[in-house]
């Protein structure tokens, strides 16, 4: 099963290494970081009497500065965010889940002046007072969400809401201000975890969309600056330069049943986010409820802005003439970016900067097999049409919080990364080494069997052991 990594592909592009698993990877989401996806994680759930579910998570608005307010972190309304399934291996979605936000403003307000001859004046901030599960009086903004999932294309085929036992309108808890301001954020924030119903699902599945700290563990800084660091010396003598930072995440679990399609047990996933064609800047913003519009106006058809499947594709696969164009593609058409994986440049600039060899094997056909078809024996399915997507073999048991190896496949743990991806998969340091030649013979990859690493260490001793998953954002003021 060591050749199932193959699929994490070869690590190649611009001279970057990474900049993040998907942080601000190209040029346009730079400037709309609210569609931004910076993770896409999917694996077999791990929760105690869960197993029969597959969780998927989409991350999106990424570095995120707990103390961000007065605003913090509101997704998009004008913006579609989406996470496609592929069920039968023909590189086009089966399964569509579809979120759509709205921000809904209270207008809190104070009487300000002498008695008398008061002024009632709306406050500038987020909250007036504490808030707690099942009080939110004090919350001046309040985020909502609408979930529908759609059969065969994701802007042509059917689609239907998912509902919850309170209807098809689902709430997002407000992002960690502080912990004055929610002295008990696990509890408040847990009565936002729904379970749903899902047409054509006969068995409930579950939802939980806020803030959660940034689950991907990297050396950033040191990385980005030309490999700064020794990829060779400690797995965990370097810092994790995302420790202090929050991120969005839409999470779902969905029972097995539900995505797979019948004999077939491999799926493919990914997570895009979608903008109106035409935006108008309103020089006469209204006020939210008053007739009118806001700071812009926005219309006509959705397109696509944002894509993520596998883990560090755009960063350092896509070279940066293409990273646009890449973001707005979809998988059926990714033969067109295979140049990029053939001739993966990441190895040559790490033999430049530090003296190891480069593997020999051109083309690296092995590579793009793997690439765009997952790996036979482990998550290659049948038919498979080539293309880009995070594959899961949903058959292959899932291994519990504690038991799971970070190095996923590469240590003999199948139910990890590239099988799927947890949030404990150290993805960084796997793709490193399959990048330089872990797989490939020792003559045509002289220095594949080093332990290449970027030193931010990474295992699912950060992540919890329950939906969903992602542990709990850093607040922006303690005690």
């Amino acid at each position: 099963m060591r050749t199932a990594l193959l699929l994490v592909i070869a690590l190649a592009g611009a001279g970057n290494l990474a900049t993040a698993s998907s942080h601000r990877e190209a040029p346009f989401v730079t400037k709309h970081p609210k569609i931004d996806a910076t993770d896409f994680y999917m694996f077999r759930s791990y929760e105690p009497g869960r197993e029969g579910f597959v969780t998927l998570v989409a991350c999106y608005l990424p570095l995120q500065d707990p103390y961000g307010g007065p605003n913090y972190f509101a997704l998009d309304p004008d913006a579609l965010y989406e996470i496609h399934v592929d069920s039968d291996a023909d590189a086009i979605e089966d399964l569509t889940f579809q979120f759509r936000f709205q921000r809904v403003s209270r207008d809190l307000a104070l009487d300000v002046g002498p008695a008398g001859a008061t002024e009632r004046v709306s406050v500038p901030l987020t909250n007036i007072g504490p808030i707690a599960a099942g009080d939110t009086g004090a919350l001046n903004v309040q985020e909502t969400y609408t979930l529908s999932v759609v059969r065969g294309d994701r802007r042509t085929g059917m689609s239907q809401p998912v509902s919850h036992a309170g209807g098809t309108v689902f709430t997002k808890p407000v992002d960690f201000i502080g912990t004055k301001s929610i002295p008990d954020y696990a509890t408040y924030a847990a009565q936002f975890l729904y379970e749903i119903q899902i047409p054509g699902c006969p068995t409930p599945g579950r939802v939980f969309v806020g803030q959660r700290k940034d689950p991907f563990v990297v050396n950033l800084g040191e990385t980005f600056d030309l490999v700064h660091t020794n990829p060779l010396g400690p797995e965990d003598g370097e810092s994790d330069d995302l420790a202090d930072k929050n991120v969005t995440a839409l999470c779902l679990e969905i029972p097995v049943g539900c995505l797979t399609e019948g004999a077939e047990t491999v799926i493919g996933g990914w997570t895009s986010a979608s903008m109106r064609q035409a935006r108008v800047l309103n020089p006469a913003p209204v006020p939210p409820g008053v007739p009118g519009k806001g700071a812009s106006v926005e219309g006509g058809a959705f397109t696509q802005q944002s894509r993520l499947g596998m883990p560090l594709v755009n960063e350092v696969v896509i070279g940066l003439k293409d990273k646009d164009r890449f973001n707005a593609s979809e998988p059926r058409d990714d033969t067109q970016f295979a140049t990029y994986v053939t001739h993966p440049t990441l190895p040559e600039l790490l033999e430049i900067l530090f003296g190891v060899t480069a593997p020999n094997a051109f083309p690296r056909a092995d590579l793009v097999q793997a690439f765009l078809t997952g790996v036979p024996g482990l998550n290659q399915p049948a038919g498979v049409v080539a293309s880009e997507m995070l594959r899961l073999n949903t058959a292959i048991a899932p291994k519990p919080k504690g038991m799971q190896a970070r190095l996923g496949v590469l240590a003999g743990d199948t139910a990890g990364f590239p099988n799927g991806r947890r949030p404990g998969d150290d993805v960084v340091d796997i793709e490193l080494r399959v990048a330089m030649g872990v797989l490939l013979p020792l003559a045509d990859a002289p220095s594949g069997q080093l332990p290449y690493t970027d030193g931010a260490f990474c295992d699912d001793s950060l992540f919890d052991a329950a939906f969903p998953y992602l542990r709990m954002p850093l607040p922006g003021a303690r005690d």
